[in-house]
């Protein structure tokens, strides 16, 4: 099969050994594949795939079901489907556990659908699962316009929580208020805390920046308040003001999806598919692209994302 591996630098559409079905699994024609900075991450040699995964880039796809595993039952060949990956994307086939397959919401296509597993698995699992998300608590959701930050505005808008966030650049805040976000605050502008201090505090803060962001975050909470870190764009330390952390009760947690069991995942993708899905069927929230690239051009979606000038997911189409 063809994939995309890196050769003298450059991402490249070659030949791959072909994969191997095992029970419980299915194998699926890959239709489109979406660009995580999980994925220049690895890239860059800081963030590996997890033990037994490929070292092929990619942590969603969308595309049919070609080949059923021993044992799996619920889906059939021909299906549909959009699967959350620990790495494999990039390729003409993937073979993924079926407990991490999603049926493709009917209104969106396959190339839309491929810009959902990833994100709203991460944006479900940050707010609901790890962030106790109660109704009408207020929200602060760093990279707002980020694949993830634009599925958590958009879940905590259908949802009815008050939602602010940081992004940079004012056409960027202009979408955001788009979406539904009750104040945008544009970082480039100035430290961002002000303008948060300004509208309130936070009920739950969602970071994909960590670093130097930690002591502002701390001071923005309320009382019982909690602090999501999903990643470390901005450092990998930062100053943690102690006070304010006993004195309000704050609860700081680390998260990430990819290293989390088969199982775990499973369970995660089963409660999105039960609280999520009615709201992409409904309309409510959908996968916000910023561009469709063929899959033999990666190196140049790469190069886009890492402007961070994108609003949304960039897919890379593969058939």
């Amino acid at each position: 099969m063809l994939a995309i591996k890196e050769i003298e630098g450059q991402l490249s559409w070659v030949d791959v050994p072909d994969l191997c079905i095992e029970p419980g699994a299915v194998r699926i024609r890959v239709a489109a594949t979406a660009v995580n900075r999980a994925d220049l991450v690895q890239r860059a040699g800081a963030y590996p795939p997890p033990p037994g995964v490929t070292d092929i880039l990619g942590l969603e796809c969308s595309g049919q079901i070609t080949e059923l595993g021993e044992g799996v039952e619920g889906w059939e060949l021909g299906d549909s489907v959009c699967a959350l990956l620990p790495g494999g994307g990039y390729a003409e086939e993937v073979v993924v556990p079926a407990q991490h397959l999603l049926p493709i919401p009917e209104r969106l296509s396959l190339v839309e659908a491929a810009a959902i597993p990833e994100v709203f698995t991460t944006a479900w699992l940050n707010l609901r699962l790890e962030g106790s998300l109660k109704d009408q608590e207020r929200v602060l959701i760093h990279a707002g316009a980020s694949g993830v930050g634009t599925a958590a505005v958009q879940l905590c808008k259908a949802w009815g929580n008050p939602v602010v966030v940081t992004v940079g650049g004012e056409q960027k805040c202009q979408r955001m208020l788009a979406m539904g976000a009750d104040l945008a605050i544009d970082r480039l502008a100035g430290p961002w805390a002000k303008d948060a201090k300004a509208h309130g505090k936070f009920d739950l803060i969602l970071d994909p920046v960590g670093g130097q962001y930690l002591e502002s975050n701390i001071w923005s909470l309320n009382p019982g308040g909690r602090l999501i870190n999903i990643g470390l764009m901005g450092g990998r330390e930062g100053t943690l003001p102690l006070a304010p952390l006993l004195t309000k009760r704050l609860q700081v947690k680390g998260s990430v999806l990819r290293s989390r069991s088969n199982e775990e995942k499973g369970r995660i993708i089963a409660a999105l598919r039960e609280e999520v899905w009615p709201l992409i069927e409904s309309g409510q929230v959908s996968p916000l692209i910023h561009e469709v690239i063929a899959i033999n051009e990666a190196e140049r979606a790469h190069a886009l994302v890492q402007t961070n000038k994108t609003i949304g997911k960039v897919v890379l189409k593969v058939h």
